[in-house]
This record gives C-alpha cells, structure tokens and sequence, in this order.
C-alpha cells in the first residue's frame, strides 16, 4: 500500500469523470495525498468543482496553461496554502480539430504553434513554477502516447507535440534531477476518453491494440492511474527522464 499522507498533489488536466487525469487524482487521493487539481476557465469552473466533490479536501483552482501570468498567480496561491508540492501531473493536450482530420502534410502554422504551445510548452512552463515548491524534491508526470514514436494515422500533429514532449521530459530531467525532481511520462495505450473520441478510427484502434498486444486486451484507465501513484510516490525515486508505457505491451510488437 502506497501511502501519500502528507504530500500535496497538483493535477492539471482533468475535464470529466472520463480523463485519464480524473482516475490519476482519485488514486492519489485515495493514498492519502492532498490534492488540488485545476481548471481552464470559469465555463468550467462548475465541473471541476463538482467532480471534486467526492474527494475529501480536495480544492480545484482556475489556471490557463497557455497564460504565464496565471501560472505564476496560481503557484503564489499554493504557496501560501501548502507551502510545497510534492507531485505534478500535468494531463494537458490540445490540437484544434482540423488538425486531427486532415493529412499531416496539410498541418496549418497555427495549429502547429498551438499544439506545441498547450501540450508541450506547458510542461516546461508549469515545472519551471513548481520547481521552487518542491523544497523536498519531487516527481512531475506527463501523459504521452505511442503516436510519438510511430505513425498513428490521423493523430497528426499531437504525434509531433508528443514526440517534443517526450523530449522535453529528458531535458527537465537533467536540469532538476540536481534538486531531487524527477521527470518522467508516461505513454498509455488507446483509451475512450472523450477527447480521445476526436480521432477518427479510435474503434479500429482499439480492436488492433486488444489483437496485437501481448495481454490481449486494452488497458484500463485505473491502471494509468496506478502508474502515476508509482511515479509520485518514494517507490521511484531511482527514475527520472523516462517515458514508461502503459499499454499491455503493445509497444513491443514490431506486427
């Protein structure tokens, strides 16, 4: 049994009861964490809020990744209210919908920017803040995909955005590895998420993962959360700048 009392958890991502972030948040505050997770504006405000309800002294706070001066509020607020920060999740990904239809060659310049802006900027953004809160060192954790390393037809630019997260996770790494901050990701199988469902064929996806993939089935989104409670509790301490996949193997297989 992990035990988390006395640490306080940020999660950053959770959009309904369906994220992968909302199942990371629930198992570590099922051990104990005190956890705060966040929102993008106030449309939605009142879902956070209400997701959060069941979540014995949990608090949900307003922070736009892509807004450097909110991001700087937000971590002057936890300082005064928990003084550190032991874990950061940070389950933020963000691709205007075009994007995600076309081919990639057709990939617009803005959307490329906004991409690589919200889903791999913000991890750098958010580590630089947490960094000085984490007074007794600390693990931040990213979620990535396969479609990083490999072509998965239709995810487009968020392959290139992960592929520049994955890499962004090795740089944090060695940069806060000296103040005991470990950075790693990890790279989950398909799941049906609601954003997930903005890729088309994610039905052929899943069926094709269930079939290749050594354990014969998808994963489940409880197991990223076991996986993130690993990379946030003292069991890791040795990992740092690795991407760790949850994916029932499938990454293995070469066909």
């Amino acid at each position: 049994m992990i035990d988390m009392k006395g640490r306080v958890a940020v999660v950053f991502g959770i959009a309904n009861k369906r994220s992968i972030a909302w199942a990371i948040a629930q198992r570590l505050q099922a051990a104990g964490a005190t956890l705060a997770v966040t929102y993008q504006n106030e449309r939605l405000a009142e879902n956070a809020k209400s997701l959060i309800e069941g979540l014995p002294d949990a608090q949900a706070f307003q922070c736009d990744v892509s807004n450097d001066a909110e991001i700087t509020q937000l971590f002057e607020r936890f300082k005064s209210q928990y003084g550190k920060i032991n874990a950061l999740v940070h389950s933020v990904a963000f691709a205007p919908a075009d994007e995600l239809k076309n081919d990639f060659i057709f990939t617009t310049r803005e959307g490329f920017r906004m991409a690589h802006d919200v889903s791999v900027y913000s991890l750098i953004a958010l580590s630089r803040a947490a960094a000085p809160l984490m007074t007794e060192g600390g693990s931040v954790i990213t979620l990535s995909y396969y479609g990083a390393e490999k072509v998965v037809p239709r995810y487009n630019v968020m392959g290139v955005a992960k592929a520049a997260l994955e890499a962004s996770v090795r740089y944090l790494a060695a940069d806060l590895g000296p103040q005991k901050i470990r950075v790693n990701a990890i790279s989950a199988g398909p799941i049906q998420t609601l954003a997930a469902r903005g890729i088309s064929g994610l039905s052929e996806m899943l069926k094709a993962h269930a079939e290749r993939a050594p354990l014969k089935r998808n994963i489940e989104i409880s197991e990223v959360g076991d996986a993130a409670l690993y990379l946030a509790s003292d069991l890791s301490t040795g990992i740092t700048g690795e991407t760790i996949y949850v994916d029932c193997g499938y990454n293995i297989m070469g066909f």
